[in-house]
C-alpha cells in the first residue's frame, strides 16, 4: 500500500547551483549528497517535512538518452515545467523574504478560492506555487502529515 510521496524529481542544468538555490534562498536542507560513479545523487527538503525530498537530477545524467535529454533541456530552459506546490503559513511574508534573496517571482501573492498563492522560478526555470491554504480548506490539520 502506498504510504505517500517520498522523493520527486527537479530537473537541473547544474546540481550544485540548484542545491545552493534551495538551501540558501529557500532554507531547505541537504538530505543526501553521494557520488555514484559519473553522477551525484543530491536530495534536498524542507526542514519541517523530513519525509519528502527533491532529487536534483542533471538534465544530461544517466538514464536519459540524448534525444530525451535535449527535449528536457528545451522544456526546462523555456520555463514551462511546473515542479510542484509548496505550502506556507505566510505567503506574503515568504514572498518578501525570498524576493529579497533574489528569487524570481512570476506572480505576486494573490487571493485565490483556496488561499493565497505566489509563483516563483528556481535557478533553472522550473516554476513552483507558494500557497497559503485558506483555513477552511486546510485538511492537513486533521491528518498526520
Amino acid at each position: 500500500m502506498i504510504k505517500g510521496l517520498g522523493i520527486t524529481t527537479v530537473w537541473t542544468f547544474d546540481q550544485q547551483r540548484t542545491k545552493a538555490f534551495f538551501t540558501e534562498k529557500l532554507d531547505f536542507e541537504v538530505r543526501n549528497e553521494v557520488a555514484m560513479g559519473d553522477m551525484t545523487w543530491i536530495t534536498v527538503g524542507a526542514k519541517e517535512q523530513p519525509g519528502v525530498e527533491l532529487a536534483l537530477m542533471s538534465l544530461d545524467g544517466p538514464g536519459l538518452d540524448p534525444e530525451s535529454s535535449d527535449a528536457l533541456k528545451k522544456l526546462v530552459g523555456k520555463g514551462v515545467i511546473g515542479a510542484g506546490a509548496f505550502r506556507t503559513d505566510d505567503c506574503r511574508g515568504d514572498y518578501e523574504t525570498f524576493r529579497a534573496r533574489g528569487v524570481e517571482f512570476i506572480q505576486e501573492p494573490q487571493e485565490r478560492p483556496y488561499g493565497i498563492e505566489a509563483i516563483f522560478r528556481d535557478d533553472n526555470g522550473n516554476w513552483y506555487s507558494l500557497t497559503q491554504r485558506s483555513e477552511e480548506l486546510d485538511f492537513s490539520k486533521d491528518l498526520d502529515c
